[in-house]
């Protein structure tokens, strides 16, 4: 099975698999800096506008922040893939439903849950750590990642997170093909600005090593300038250290294909 993809900005992608359309974290607008002042206005525009987001079978979320699971970017969605499911954790359904989803169309999901196969296409409910593990008193994962499997192509979509021990148990022994992992790192600057970061590219650098993947692909690196980093950092680093695993941008405004 061959891939397509298609960024859209921060850890946002549509995954076209031979005609399966699966897209992960939306975020096709302005609402963050709408909401919070201009200089989180985007960098760069979606590959693909919402539009175009036609056929698409599963849309993923990862958790309720903005930049991933934005209203105006998902009414877009469904108005555009009006039989698409909407899978996400917890705090993300409400926002689901006020933005026009169908109740019969969403699903609830929380880490260690496996979703129908889509023809080929297995998918499975990762945990993830945005700073810190966090489930709410019935034990419901608040932030989650993804781990994409078909015969010849597994990928694994961190979302939002720093390495945790429970992400390693979840993979272990998986093959990991790409690993979309955040490099947006978290800094004493950042924190007093507001900004929840995630991970150094050392620190993405060692759990791509820990979790053996063939490819990095960074992300969280391109929206926000405040928010940003720089990929001649990533290359140099990967140049100096000559991990096992190969590096790979994606950028938006091209498609890309595995």
């Amino acid at each position: 099975m061959s891939l397509r993809i298609y960024p859209l900005g921060q850890v946002g992608y549509l995954f076209d698999f031979d005609g399966v359309r699966i897209v992960i974290d939306p975020y096709l607008t302005d609402s963050v800096a709408d909401q919070f002042g201009e200089p989180l206005r985007r960098m760069s525009q979606p590959t693909l506008a919402a539009e175009s987001l036609t056929g698409v079978s599963l849309v993923l979320l990862t958790h309720a922040h903005l930049d991933h699971t934005d209203p105006v970017s998902l009414a877009a969605l469904f108005a555009a893939s009006p039989k698409a499911r909407f899978v996400a954790p917890y705090e993300c359904i409400p926002i689901l439903i006020s933005s026009g989803i169908p109740a019969a169309q969403l699903s609830l999901v929380s880490a260690g849950d496996s979703l129908p196969a889509v023809d080929e296409l297995r998918i499975r409910a990762v945990p993830a750590a945005h700073t810190e593990l966090e489930t709410d008193t019935e034990g419901r994962s608040r932030y989650l990642g993804y781990y994409l499997e078909t015969p010849s192509l597994c990928l694994y979509h961190a979302g939002d997170t720093i390495p945790h021990d429970a992400i390693f148990s979840a993979l272990e022994g998986r093959r990991i093909d790409y690993a979309f992992l955040p490099v947006n790192e978290c800094n004493f600057f950042r924190a007093r600005a507001g900004i929840v970061g995630n991970m150094t590219s050392r620190e993405a650098f060692a759990m791509a090593e820990r979790l053996g993947v063939r490819h990095l692909v960074p992300t969280h690196w391109d929206l926000f300038a405040p928010n940003s980093t720089y990929p001649w950092e990533v290359e140099a680093l990967h140049t100096a250290m000559k991990p096992s695993f190969g590096l790979r941008f994606m950028p938006c405004g091209a498609a890309y294909s595995l």
